[in-house]
C-alpha cells in the first residue's frame, strides 16, 4: 500500500465516525477532475492530445476537434472531453486512490 493510501485511510478511519459522505463526494469529485486536469496537461501540443484521446477510444474527428480546443485545462477536465475518455473506472485501474470507495468500505451502519 502506498504511503499516501495509508494516510487516506487512517484518516477516514478516524473521521468515518461522522456521517459525511456528501463531502467525500464532492472532494473525490474534485480530485478526479483535478487528476485529468493535470494529465490534459501534460500532453502539451495539440498533436500529442489528439493521438492519446483516439487511444482512448475517440472518434477520430471528434479527437481532432477536442484535441485542437483552446479552453483552459481545468474547463477541459469538468467538459465530456475527459470524462468520457479518462473514466473513474480508467483512473483507479491507473492507481488512484479512490477515497469514496474506501469510505464506504470503512463504514459501519
Amino acid at each position: 500500500m502506498k504511503k499516501e493510501q495509508i494516510y487516506m485511510t487512517g484518516w477516514l478511519a478516524y473521521f468515518g465516525i461522522a456521517r459525511m459522505k456528501n463531502t467525500i463526494a464532492e472532494w473525490n469529485g474534485w480530485l478526479r477532475r483535478r487528476i485529468r486536469m493535470y494529465i490534459w496537461k501534460q500532453w502539451k501540443k495539440p498533436k500529442t492530445r489528439v493521438q492519446n484521446l483516439i487511444k482512448l477510444e475517440m472518434e477520430p474527428w471528434l479527437a481532432y476537434r477536442y484535441g485542437n480546443t483552446r479552453k483552459g485545462y481545468w474547463a477541459v477536465a469538468g467538459s465530456g472531453i475527459l470524462s468520457t475518455t479518462i473514466t473513474d473506472k480508467r483512473l483507479v485501474q491507473a492507481g488512484y486512490f479512490d477515497i469514496l470507495a474506501k469510505y464506504e468500505s470503512l463504514q459501519v451502519d
